[in-house]
């Protein structure tokens, strides 16, 4: 059964809108649909103050549009932008009662950064010439393809690259690169790490079997971490690529503060509510002296195949505002597109299995642009340290 427009668009005037106003077709909060392969996608414009509080109408929306016959899955974000998709009547505040004012609090000094010393004194690993890691504020931004294609962009640049999986509850490169099997032993103490595609890849999905749940506490996640980075035989490689877990929990702290990092990506999507949590992602990262290479906006755009047409879907540039207002390097745009998620799923990475694409082209461009900007971060640290003469 073929699934229009229409039909989604009848489905959601039964949603309401907050409040219990209206619904959120007529109030003008939804974008503009896109359908492709029985999937749709769209996204709601809400106010970003009330965003937690109306997640549940974003889970309504979702729920039902997948009721529809015909309708495989339903990608739905909610956008907090000025002007969003589709939004022509403003969604109702909530009314709130009165306060008194409340006391203005003494401005506060900005955290100094951890000296010098902390950033410098982390033991390196042997064999390995710079670690980049990529990060994400929250889950579902793509981060995991973003690193994967990344390193195989800097593999297509000439560098020899390897790719730790640090995300132990979710760990995802065995089926991204399609790896399967257990790694071997040097001497029945270090681990050779696997290889595809021209990386060499460590990840807790080689040591225990996919479904098994990793129920551990911080002390045994970090022992693991530790083990996968200077316990296997990595060398020689110009760069080692960190899948970072989502978020800015311990294990990307630990990671951040005792890992000697070249640098951090960040990878967001273009929405404001994505780009909170990638804010603390690179706050995180300031706070510990790791260099922030640049921003990635994934899932940026999405160009109809039949058309060409452009659909900014979750909005658009979002990723890049940002960059320009922290004063951080804008890496490039990644469109959303459905080669990119099914080579991923089939473990085939665009930059792989596609190397003369689009898609790949764009990675490629990323991958030099973050390698530029390690070659400039270490020359500003090498700069910094100050020349001793004796006369």
């Amino acid at each position: 059964m073929t699934v229009t427009k229409e039909s989604v668009i009848e489905r959601l005037k039964t949603v309401n809108g907050p409040d219990f106003t209206g619904n959120i077709v007529d109030l003008g909060m939804v974008s503009e649909i896109f359908i492709a392969d029985s999937k749709v996608f769209f996204s709601i414009t809400v106010p970003a103050a009330r965003a937690q509080e109306l997640e549940p109408l974003r889970a309504a929306a979702e729920r039902a549009v997948k009721a529809i016959p015909g309708v495989a899955s339903a990608v739905v974000a909610l956008t907090a932008e000025k002007k969003g998709g589709g939004m022509e009547a403003p969604v109702p505040p909530r009314p709130a009662p009165p306060r008194p004012a409340a006391p203005q609090p003494a401005p506060q000094r900005p955290a100094p950064h951890a000296p010098a010393s902390q950033s410098h004194g982390k033991r390196g690993v042997p064999g390995i010439d710079a670690i980049i890691a990529v990060a994400s504020g929250k889950g579902g931004v793509g981060k995991s393809t973003t690193a994967v294609n990344l390193a195989l962009g800097l593999a297509a640049n000439g560098l020899k690259v390897g790719v730790l999986d640090a995300d132990i509850y979710g760990p995802s490169m065995p089926r991204l690169l399609n790896i399967h099997g257990r790694p071997q032993t040097v001497d029945g103490k270090v681990l050779k790490p696997m290889q595809n595609y021209g990386l060499k890849v460590m990840s807790m999905g080689f040591l225990v079997d996919e479904e098994t749940p990793m129920i551990w506490r911080g002390p045994m996640v970090m022992s693991a971490l530790t083990q996968m980075l200077r316990e296997v035989e990595w060398g020689p490689l110009d760069v080692l690529v960190v899948d970072m877990p989502p978020g800015t929990g311990d294990a990307q702290l630990t990671m951040a503060q005792q890992v000697p990092l070249a640098g951090a990506v960040i990878v967001s999507t273009p929405q404001d509510l994505a780009l909170i949590d990638a804010r603390k992602g690179l706050n995180m990262f300031k706070k510990v002296d790791v260099p922030l290479l640049g921003i990635v906006e994934n899932m940026s755009y999405f160009l109809a195949p039949d058309t060409g047409k452009r659909y900014d879907i979750f909005g658009h540039g979002g990723a890049r505002r940002e960059a320009e207002r922290l004063g951080v390097t804008f890496l490039g745009e990644v469109p959303l597109e459905m080669g990119i998620r099914e080579s991923s799923d089939a473990g085939a990475p665009v930059v792989a299995s596609k190397p003369e694409g689009a898609e790949a082209k764009i990675y490629r461009d990323i991958a030099s642009k973050v390698w530029d900007r390690v070659q400039e971060e270490r020359g500003a640290a090498e700069a910094a340290v100050p020349s001793i003469v004796f006369e």
